[in-house]
């Protein structure tokens, strides 16, 4: 069923509506629809918080079941930022409210209508909450940028271009030529939310150099302010923000085990002293996660299976440096967990 009722909306939430929809009229990401058009699947609207900011977002879940998926690979976040290896120039491009830089089908607009108490509106451009937008997204950058890719001195994750290299020469040459495939295809650059030539900064959640990846402490310290979840959604909630750093966590999936049991709807959600526990011991690691060091391919590494970590030994600067490059960790299969120790430790 794609039709869907009209939320009721707080005063504050109005006005954030009415603000938002008139930024979008302004700037022809939507268009009103006149009184004589047929409106047959109209999405209610909701409003999204992103760094102090409003967004406005259809409630496009109805239409999603009923999108085909579109599998465009989108890296894994660590594999994206192990890259920086050896950078010593970092720069950070944000595409300006990037979905809506790409146009919508004529025949897919009807699809794409919101509702809310202004009336209805119609996307001309692509929305936020759409399934396959962060792919159509990716390929489309992957597409444009392509030659810079292979070339091996950019990533681009969804909206984030991150340009690096090893001189300063070369990375005025890079951010030079990225500019110049962007004007003439009217890609904007968000200036606020850049930062150019930079020796270590923050990107994806992480505070990353050409040395190392930590975790970015303003992204963790509001889901660390909050209280024991109270419902299996909280807790969901907060084992998929847990679970992205878990990178940095010796053993997570066994710490977080009995939390996870907890997601199960054939299990009492019941907070435990060892639930809790285990929720704090989390927060904790969470807090003081030690920085890792981005892989250097060419010298070798150790892995230590009981503790479940990758570790090397480098040489910065004709210093010696060594430290963990990652944890890993996860839950055994009821098989696997009969198991002798051997086999355990080769899997």
């Amino acid at each position: 069923m794609l039709r869907r009722p009209l939320y009721t909306a707080s005063l504050e939430t109005r006005k954030e509506i009415e603000k938002n929809v008139n930024e979008l009229l302004d700037i022809d990401v939507i268009r009103n629809i006149g009184n004589n058009e047929i409106v047959e699947i109209p999405t209610p609207v909701l409003i999204t918080w992103n760094d102090g900011k409003s967004r406005l977002c259809g409630d496009f879940r109805a239409l999603n079941s009923y999108t085909k998926a579109d599998r465009y690979p989108i890296p894994r976040i660590p594999h994206a930022l192990d890259k920086l290896e050896k950078a010593k120039y970092i720069t950070k491009m944000d595409c300006m409210k990037d979905f809506h830089q790409n146009e919508a089908k004529p025949n897919s607009m009807k699809l794409l209508r919101i509702r809310c108490h202004m009336g209805i509106y119609e996307y001309t451009r692509m929305p936020f909450g759409i399934k396959y937008a962060p792919a159509h997204s990716k390929r489309i950058k992957d597409t444009i940028f392509q030659e810079e890719i292979l070339e091996g001195w950019m990533v681009v994750y969804i909206d984030d271009i991150i340009i690096y290299s090893e001189t300063w020469e070369d990375h005025v040459k890079y951010i030079d030529g990225v500019l110049s495939k962007c004007t003439p295809i009217n890609m904007e650059i968000s200036l606020r939310k850049c930062n150019f030539g930079q020796k270590e900064l923050l990107a994806l959640g992480h505070k990353v150099s050409g040395l190392s990846l930590a975790i970015d402490q303003n992204t963790v310290a509001e889901v660390l302010q909050k209280q024991v979840p109270k419902n299996i959604k909280e807790m969901k909630s907060f084992l998929g923000f847990a679970s992205y750093y878990r990178n940095h966590i010796k053993n997570f999936a066994h710490i977080a085990s009995s939390l996870y049991k907890l997601c199960s709807k054939y299990v009492v959600f019941e907070i435990t002293k060892k639930r809790r526990d285990a929720y704090e011991r989390i927060k904790h690691e969470l807090t003081n996660a030690p920085v890792l060091i981005l892989p250097d391919f060419e010298l070798p590494s150790k892995l230590y299976i009981d503790e479940a970590f990758l570790h090397q030994r480098q040489i910065v600067d004709g210093e010696p440096r060594e430290g963990v490059i990652c944890s890993i960790s996860r839950k055994l299969k009821d098989s696997e967990a009969r198991y002798g120790a051997t086999q355990t430790e080769c899997l």
